[in-house]
């Protein structure tokens, strides 16, 4: 009988197309927490979410496991099942998310302060450069938040940028959006306390310029601390979301 020769076995496309699927899924749901179209506390349908994200339930369900990890979704159990739900916004919750933010960008900024002096000055203008921008907007008084958030994370992310390992960086860019939530839900009764931020900016652009690598870490950690400090007066006047 003739000899037939064994195909080869070809790569598992599924495996790679499972991938792609699931941090499709993973952002995109994140996306939708952020922004706030899945408001804190409310339940998770995986069934309606792949509808919704013309998936199907598999990346959705890895997806939402991955956001427990990171703290975007909890676990909530009662006597008879346990379903997942969007993670409440809470003063607690804010004071150590604030206090990893404001510990991670004063490590970058420690190194931003040691960079050569023609850099730091580069550097230092280009945070002047959004810092007036938001200067500029506490001289109209705005009654909305249009922007102004924009401006503040290129601040921060300008710092993490030029002073921050690949580690740090990554670390940052996980729980940056967590920040963001906090932002966006209450940024319209924080605005009235934007020249506060302001002027702590200017600290931080000071420390760059003369390279005082104390002195940026503690005005950035000084920065978020003062930050927490204001959202959480506003928590207490409108509610923590999504608590039972």
């Amino acid at each position: 009988m003739p000899a037939h020769s064994v195909p080869k076995k070809q790569p598992s496309r599924p495996k790679a197309d499972h991938g792609n699927s699931l941090r499709k899924a993973f952002h995109e749901i994140r996306e939708l927490i952020v922004h706030g179209r899945l408001s804190p506390g409310s339940w998770i349908v995986e069934a309606d979410l792949a509808r919704h994200l013309a998936m199907s339930r598999t990346p959705v369900r890895s997806a939402l496991h991955w956001l427990q990890r990171e703290g975007y979704v909890i676990e909530h159990k009662n006597l008879r099942k346990s379903r997942m739900v969007v993670a409440p916004l809470t003063k607690e919750d804010a004071s150590e998310l604030y206090a990893i933010i404001g510990h991670a960008e004063g490590l970058a900024g420690r190194r931003t302060a040691l960079l050569p002096k023609p850099q730091r000055i580069e550097i230092a203008a280009r945070l002047k450069g959004f810092n007036n921008q938001l200067r500029a907007i506490v001289a109209t008084r705005p009654s909305r938040a249009a922007g102004i958030f924009e401006l503040d994370r290129n601040f921060h992310r300008g710092i993490i940028d030029s002073g921050a390992g690949p580690r740090l960086l990554a670390l940052h860019k996980s729980i940056e959006p967590q920040a963001e939530r906090y932002w966006r839900l209450y940024a319209s009764s924080i605005i009235q306390d934007l020249h506060l931020s302001v002027a702590e900016h200017d600290e931080v652009i000071g420390a760059i310029v003369a390279g005082d690598a104390d002195r940026v870490e503690r005005a950035l950690q000084a920065n978020w601390q003062n930050g927490c400090e204001r959202l959480a007066r506003v928590i207490e006047i409108f509610g923590e979301r999504g608590s039972w």
